[in-house]
């Protein structure tokens, strides 16, 4: 089965591939590896999923939060890609959870963007990962991945 039917599959909806907040590109390839920078939780109606994770928003909200990242990672990679078939692997994800100072639970909010990759891409989708807490993340939103994902032509 083919990646875009698995997400079809699913009831999966993609947002639109966000454009660029800075003077950066979403997606830089060299030979068979795509650098793919922060993505934060967008919606498919363009709001983004905001709130401290263990005051603002809770654990369950901010996993909904990192898999609704994934969603938006995903739609980039479409876009950039013009055929998900061509992901070979999701080698490695940062994910950055914007928490509560007491807050200790990022790997399982982070536990949305990875079980996502997976319910998607199936093992391939399975990454090295590092989740962290954050003080901040950009307008406040719970949730910022990046990643480093393998392609082939």
């Amino acid at each position: 089965m083919n990646i875009e039917a698995r997400i079809a599959e699913l009831g999966l909806e993609l947002p639109e591939a966000p454009a660029p907040g800075g003077n950066y590109t979403p997606v830089v390839r060299v030979h068979d590896m795509c650098y793919v920078s922060g993505h934060g939780p967008l919606k498919p109606d363009g709001e983004m999923l905001r709130g401290r994770v263990g005051s603002d928003v809770s654990e369950e909200e901010g996993y909904a939060a990192a898999r609704q990242v994934g969603l938006a990672m995903i739609a980039t990679l479409k876009a950039n890609l013009g055929d998900l078939d061509r992901v070979v692997h999701i080698v490695k994800v940062l994910g950055m959870v914007n928490a509560a100072p007491d807050f200790q639970n990022h790997p399982k909010v982070m536990n949305g963007f990875s079980d996502l990759m997976v319910e998607v891409f199936g093992d391939p989708g399975r990454a090295a990962r590092s989740a962290i807490g954050m003080g901040s993340l950009p307008g406040n939103i719970s949730v910022e991945v990046e990643a480093i994902v393998q392609v082939r032509d």
